[in-house]
Parts: structure tokens; C-alpha cells; sequence
């Protein structure tokens, strides 16, 4: 018998995939547009509305080329996670563990240890007093059961979730359009043009935060790994052959299909459908991921620059937001330190939604497709969401502050992760995928950088926290 395209497939550890026709593209991009939002949504937090700001405060808007640089890196490893669940249907964290069944319990557990503690939830709550005052706690905690009956009881969870992104990022793009008419400053435009002729990297503010800018603008960590799941969800190529993750109350699961995944033979039907879809999740990644995140990146740099560059004593933390909403409010009227204040709260909210769903979701389609494939992954993924925000609303009943040994676990994980999983993926779609779509050239190079760069920050920060820990221990 010759061979198929599902025999390169590894089925040690997990059953082998069926061989299918490509689902026929959308006739229009509008269709697939929306995984690309959703991910940039969640990545407008810290790294949009406090670190890139605050660095700009201190030092100007010379480092905004490392923006670029983060993002552009991101969006390749956006591609080939995605690549592989297009071709396939799986999960890239599935398609690591055909090497080792384990794989994807690493990436979960690490997950979990960057986002145990429930910082955004706390971090919006806090920017909801300065409006309306308020105990942070108990604001926090309401918006914890808010998220997770949200996730958990909207019939399909990517649809609620896409929505609530979607606003946000309109919301967003609203509040710097009136900024820049506003409250972004001639100087700050003059200084713009700095940022590409005289780029600089300020090691003052601390090497660890640098490279933390560098590494994390837009998304990264186990955020990247979701895009197969969001695409999945949303109908992409051979996901569309995958069951969506629906509400076990409200919800209409469908049945689940036989085996793991799907992939198509190369034939030249498959290949012409392929090539739209490929160019399709492209387009829709570098104009919604990429071009959303470094625009905003960018206009609140100006923002925090125009505002509050030079003043000292500015704390790289949420407290950072409420001096430059006061210094809008001096400078250009109470009503839009208010809209700054509302647009950072309920952006740090829909961030926490988006943190809760994909940690929830990578753990629950580990867990159904390597260790319990007879259960629900819509119900292991309520079980997942429920604990964690039960273990969110413990930790913040009992007054803990992050303990400095989670901050540092917190600060190692994300660059680790991305380091190792550059590596799979570069393995992965070049050994399983049938020749015709794996990837090559530039692709191949980009993801050689990522592995370079994910390295060396994964190494320099582990030194750099490992030895502030010990002297802290001392």
C-alpha cells in the first residue's frame, strides 16, 4: 500500500490522524478575522498600558524599536502554531506530545505558574476605585465570578470571548484616536522619529526589564500556544473537522471525532485551498495581532511621554496609571483622566477573561487528549476555570501579596517556554507535515531567531532573578 500523508505522523503516544479534503476557504477574509483581535485583546495588559509607557516616561521613546522587533518575532511563531493546527486540527501542544506524551502537561504546569496569581483581575480592580473608590479585594473578586460565569455559560466560550475582546479593542483604538487629538503633545511627535534614528537599549531601568519588554510586547508565554486553539475554535482549515468548546449548561457539545486529528493528502485540489488559507491567517495576524498591538504600543508611549516623562518616583506597576490619569486631568480635563482611567479597567479586565480562558483551555485539551480522551473537554475546561477562579478569589480574601518566589517563577516561565516550544514547533511542521507546506527559507530562519532570542533571555534572567532571590534569602 503507499504511503499516506497520516503516516508521518508519530502514534506512540497518541492515535494516528485521519486523512480528509481541506475545508474550501471563506469567499471573504471578513470570515476568519478574529483570532488575531482576540489575542491582541488579551495582550493589551501590562505591556500596552504600563511597561512600554513606563519606560517611556523615564527614558523617552528610544526603545520603541524593541516593540517591533517582539511583535514581529511573535507573529512568526503565531504562524507556524497555527500552520500546524490549519493542516491538522490538533493543537501544537498535541503535536509535541506525538514526541513525548508528557509534553503538553509541561507547557500547562507552566502556564499555571505565570498565571496563578490574579494580578489583572487585582490590577483592574485597582483602577475601578480610582474612579469610584472601593475595596480592591471585594471589586476583584466580583469580577472573578463575573469572568467565570461568562466563560461558563456563554453556548460556544470563543464566541463570548471574541466579543468582549472585540470591544475592548474598539474601546481602545476610540480612546488613543482621542488622544492624539487631545493630549499627545507636539514634543512627543517631535521625539517620535528618535525611536528609529537614535534607538538605544537603557539597561539603567534594569536589564530584566528591558528584555521583559522586548520578549512580551503584544502577547507571549503560553498565549502564543492558544492561537491553535482559538483558530480551531473559529473553523480554520482542518478545525473545522474539531468540535468547539461549548458550555455544559448552556451548550450543544457535538461529538467528538475518532483519532486525535486530520491531515490532507497534497494533492492538487488540497494545495490550491491550502495556499488561500495560508495567505488568509496571515493577513488576518498582521493586520489585527501585529498592527493593533505596535499601534497601541506606540500611541501610549506618546501618551505617557507627553504626560509624565521626567517626573520622579513612578512605579513601574499599576500605580504608574493613576499619576498619568491625574496629569490628564490637569492637563486636559477631568473627563478624560476618567476615560483613561475606564478604558485601562475594563482593558485589564477583558485581559484577566482572556488569561483565565487560555489557561483553562491549554489545561483541558491536554488532559482530554493525552490522559482522559472518554471526558468532556468542555467539561474538564468548567472544572479548570472554576479553580482557578475559586484559587484567585482564596488568595485574595486572604490579603497575600505575590510572594517574591512566584514573581520570579513568573519572570523565568514565559521566556523559558517560548524557547522550548520554538524548538518543537520548528521540529514538529518540518518532520509530520506533508513537504508542501512545511515550512522554509525565512520561515526557518525566523523561527531560528526565536529560539536564539527566547534563549538568551530565558538565561540572563534566570542569573539575573536567581541571584536577587538569593540575596533576598541571605
Amino acid at each position: 500500500m503507499a504511503p499516506t500523508a497520516a503516516d508521518r505522523f508519530p502514534t506512540r503516544h497518541l492515535p494516528g490522524v485521519t486523512v480528509r479534503e481541506l475545508p474550501p476557504p471563506p469567499a471573504s477574509a471578513w470570515r476568519i478575522i478574529g483570532p488575531g483581535v482576540v489575542a491582541a485583546g488579551v495582550g493589551l495588559a501590562s505591556g500596552e498600558f504600563i511597561l512600554f509607557p513606563y519606560i517611556a516616561s523615564q527614558v523617552g521613546l528610544v526603545f520603541l524599536w524593541a516593540a517591533a522587533v517582539g511583535l514581529v518575532t511573535q507573529w512568526f511563531l503565531n504562524m507556524e502554531i497555527e500552520r500546524y493546527t490549519l493542516a491538522t486540527g490538533e493543537t501544537a501542544l498535541t503535536g509535541f506530545s506525538r514526541f513525548w506524551r508528557h509534553w503538553g502537561l509541561v507547557f500547562a504546569v507552566m502556564v499555571y505558574f505565570a498565571n496563578l496569581w490574579p494580578g489583572w483581575a487585582s490590577s483592574s480592580a485597582t483602577m475601578v476605585t480610582y474612579l469610584f473608590g472601593g475595596d480592591v479585594t471585594w471589586i476583584a473578586i466580583g469580577m472573578l465570578l463575573t469572568i467565570g460565569a461568562v466563560l461558563t455559560l456563554a453556548p460556544v466560550v470563543y464566541t463570548a470571548l471574541e466579543r468582549v475582546e472585540f470591544v475592548k479593542v474598539g474601546l481602545v483604538l476610540l480612546f488613543v484616536v482621542v488622544a492624539v487629538g487631545f493630549a499627545i503633545s507636539a514634543r512627543a511627535w517631535g521625539g517620535l522619529p528618535r525611536a528609529v534614528t537614535a534607538p538605544d537599549f537603557p539597561t539603567e531601568l534594569g536589564f530584566a526589564l528591558m528584555l521583559s519588554a522586548l520578549v512580551f510586547a503584544g502577547a507571549g508565554g503560553g498565549q502564543n500556544l492558544v492561537q491553535s486553539n482559538w483558530i480551531r475554535d473559529k473553523g480554520y482549515g482542518m478545525g473545522r473537522y474539531v468540535p468547539r468548546l461549548v458550555s455544559p449548561v448552556t451548550g450543544r457539545e457535538e461529538a467528538a471525532p475518532e483519532g486525535a486529528g486530520f491531515v490532507f493528502e497534497p494533492t492538487d485540489g488540497n494545495l490550491g485551498r491550502w495556499r488561500r488559507w495560508w495567505r488568509l491567517a496571515n493577513q488576518e495576524q498582521l493586520v489585527t495581532f501585529l498592527l493593533i498591538s505596535f499601534v497601541t504600543i506606540v500611541l501610549m508611549s506618546l501618551l505617557a511621554y507627553s504626560t509624565v516623562y521626567g517626573v520622579p518616583g513612578l512605579a513601574n506597576s499599576v500605580s504608574f496609571l493613576r499619576v498619568e490619569g491625574e496629569r490628564l486631568q490637569e492637563l486636559v480635563g477631568p473627563w478624560f483622566g476618567v476615560l483613561f482611567w475606564a478604558v485601562g479597567a475594563l482593558s485589564l479586565f477583558a485581559a484577566a477573561m482572556g488569561i483565565v480562558d487560555y489557561t483553562s483551555r491549554l489545561a483541558a485539551d491536554v488532559i482530554k487528549t493525552s490522559y482522559l480522551p472518554r471526558l468532556s473537554e468542555s467539561r474538564i475546561y468548567f472544572v479548570l476555570v472554576w479553580g482557578l477562579v475559586g484559587l484567585g478569589c482564596v488568595i485574595l480574601l486572604a490579603g497575600l501579596d505575590q510572594p517574591l518566589l512566584l514573581l520570579v517563577i513568573s519572570a523565568c516561565v514565559g521566556g523559558m517556554m517560548m524557547f522550548v516550544y520554538s524548538i518543537l514547533l520548528l521540529v514538529l511542521n518540518r518532520r509530520v507535515l506533508p513537504e508542501p507546506i512545511r515550512p522554509r527559507g525565512y520561515r526557518v530562519a525566523a523561527l531560528v531567531w526565536a529560539v536564539l532570542l527566547f534563549g538568551v533571555f530565558s538565561a540572563l534572567t534566570v542569573w539575573q532573578q536567581g541571584e536577587r532571590l538569593l540575596d533576598t534569602l541571605r
